[in-house]
């Protein structure tokens, strides 16, 4: 066999054996009942849930606000669940005109309302913008839920709700929110479709 094909198959087999371990935590089915119930909560009282990120974290906000106003796994009616970084416009206006670190803030003192649910995602717990989102979110009577890792940083102290990754770079942590973010996903649909 190619020695390449060996030690890429030794690397995999490494790779999911430490993420099974960072899945592995019990801390996570806590985290994940909290968050699905606030979910829930606001689908079924007519309201929306907002999310946002930096760089990947904005991509995984895309992601799971998509799996909401579409669909995850079920055939069911769209939910009002949107990533506030998918309008252009509005991040480079409010970037440019009030600073990268109000970005958040701004939108969302423009689109929550109480009873919303507001999520802010970071890897490290330490951007600005999204910590700033956060207690805009909350001062609005919004619940917020911030999906973090590397011990929470500033922003678990903004979130009525923590899903709190592990300690490492990035891609460990994406790793774990994104996973996470899926069984939420799945979850959610389950309680709004048969409970």
């Amino acid at each position: 066999m190619d020695r390449a094909v060996i030690e890429g198959r030794r690397a995999f087999a490494e790779l999911l054996a430490d993420r099974k371990g960072q899945l592995d935590k019990p801390h996570y089915a806590g985290q994940v009942a909290a968050i699905v119930a606030a979910l829930v909560l606001a689908f079924r009282s007519g309201n929306k849930v907002l999310w946002f990120g930096n760089g990947g974290s904005a991509a995984d906000a895309q992601h799971l606000a998509a799996e909401f106003s579409g669909r995850f796994l079920r055939e069911r009616g769209g939910l009002p669940s949107e990533a506030l970084t998918v309008n252009s416009s509005a991040v480079t206006a409010i970037a440019n005109d009030f600073g990268y670190e109000q970005l958040f803030a701004r939108m969302v003192e423009a689109l929550a309302k109480p009873g919303d649910v507001v999520v802010g995602i970071t890897t490290s717990g330490t951007s600005i913008n999204v910590l700033r989102g956060l207690e805009v979110a909350r001062r609005l009577g919004a619940t917020t839920v911030a999906f973090t890792g590397n011990g929470g940083g500033p922003v678990a102290g903004a979130a009525d709700l923590i899903l709190l990754g592990p300690d490492g770079y990035s891609a460990i942590v994406q790793e774990v929110h994104i996973t996470m973010g899926h069984i939420i996903c799945d979850l959610v649909e389950q309680e709004l479709l048969f409970a």
